[in-house]
């Protein structure tokens, strides 16, 4: 498996994936496009034998001091291995901001214990924030 940045010739595959990895909140098409050209986004794939098999971004604002992982995906063939963890370090290593944000659906049980050995804490609950009304934990970890 490579990690290596994804750039706009990755949207058909990045679709798939969000079909895929997130049945209820898979990102629209537009979103998709926007996180794939938005000039300051971090975005890298995890790629096997040519598949593109994980996906993160990660969304620095510095006048804010803090960057957002604004999503985390795995097919769901290849989870367990230890992908996202390494999308996870390789995209906190490109992000220079000391403080680093995700939300992650409460029932999401894997992410939240991956996060936590990751140092990320849980800092609020946003109410009803999925499609299907689930909250969300915002996990922080500052370095």
């Amino acid at each position: 498996m490579d990690i290596v940045p994804a750039n706009l010739r990755d949207l058909g595959s990045l679709r798939r994936m969000e079909q895929a990895c997130f049945l209820k909140d898979a990102w629209p098409l537009l979103d998709l496009i926007a996180v794939l050209t938005w000039p300051e986004v971090i975005r890298l794939k995890a790629v096997e034998d040519g598949l593109m098999i994980g996906f993160i971004a990660g969304d620095p604002r510095p006048s804010d001091h803090l960057a957002w992982i604004g999503t985390v995906g795995v097919l769901p063939e290849y989870q367990r291995r230890g992908i996202g963890r390494a999308l996870l370090r390789e995209c906190e290593k490109r992000l220079t901001q000391p403080r680093l944000r995700l939300c992650v659906r409460v029932s999401n049980e894997p992410a939240i214990r991956l996060y936590q050995q990751e140092g990320y804490l849980t800092v609020d609950t946003w109410r009803e924030y999925y499609n299907d009304n689930e909250n969300a934990l915002v996990m922080e970890k500052i370095r």
